[in-house]
């Protein structure tokens, strides 16, 4: 019995130590550096994207004090203007934040809030305009989504200026515009009766992408002049607006 038993006692030691020998041979997994922890706060001069620091210029233009505020109607535009050159200068495209206003300086800045949403957003005045009725701004497509007027098409908004390349309430380039007219024949006819009634005063007739527009440039730019003209003329075509070229 004990003979018998022999055997199999060597074989079960020589597969215990074969498992112990098969543990030991395998390698032990390699440790995964890690990285330093930075607990110190970043330098002033260090770019961090994606965190809230990185939108500092935009949260603080939103919270300077306005120069100017006014409530009125904003519409929006975008064909057939997009890709025309605005009064700035530059081609408009209708996808970047920009607007058009027909008195405040070219370049402003100004933020734009729906009365009923209260959805807000600030834009660059580029262009003139709206040329339609009581309407007090025209907002490019882009900037018309953020504010829910798109959709809308016209919304009651406040608008406050917060930065101006000039200041607001002295200087600038006036102008009175009316149209647009449908046809030449009546803006031509229109054309000659202003320059009969406004000499020296420079009046020229334009096509613009709604129609034909005639422009009073008053002498000496004087914006009182230009609000006392506007105030004078009436046309059953389109409307009379005073403007600010610069």
């Amino acid at each position: 019995m004990k003979l018998f038993c022999l055997p199999i006692l060597l074989v079960l030691l020589l597969a215990g130590c074969a498992r112990k020998q098969s543990v030991i041979d395998v390698p032990s997994p390699p440790e995964i550096a890690q990285e330093p922890l930075h607990t110190a706060n970043p330098s002033p001069t260090q770019e961090m994207p994606n965190t809230p620091a990185a939108q500092a210029p935009v949260a603080a233009i939103r919270n300077v004090k306005p120069l100017y505020a006014e409530l009125g109607l904003a519409s929006w535009y975008g064909a057939p203007y997009h890709n025309r050159r605005g009064s700035n200068g530059e081609i408009y495209d209708m996808n970047q934040m920009t607007a058009a206003h027909r008195t405040l300086p070219l370049n402003s800045i100004a933020r734009v809030t729906n009365i009923k949403t209260g959805s807000s957003a600030v834009v660059r005045i580029t262009d003139r305009g709206p040329f339609i009725g009581e309407r007090i701004l025209d907002l490019s497509v882009a900037a018309a989504k953020a504010v829910d007027v798109w959709n809308a098409g016209t919304a009651w908004v406040k608008l406050e200026v917060l930065e101006a390349p000039v200041p607001l309430d002295t200087g600038g380039k006036w102008a009175v515009q009316i149209g647009a007219f449908e046809t030449l024949e009546a803006a031509v006819q229109m054309k000659q009766n202003l320059i009969d009634g406004y000499h020296p005063a420079r009046v020229l007739e334009f096509a613009g992408p709604t129609g034909q527009w005639i422009r009073i440039r008053v002498q000496d730019d004087d914006r009182g002049l230009a609000e006392r003209i506007s105030r004078s003329i009436t046309t059953p075509e389109g409307g009379v607006f005073l403007v600010r070229l610069d």
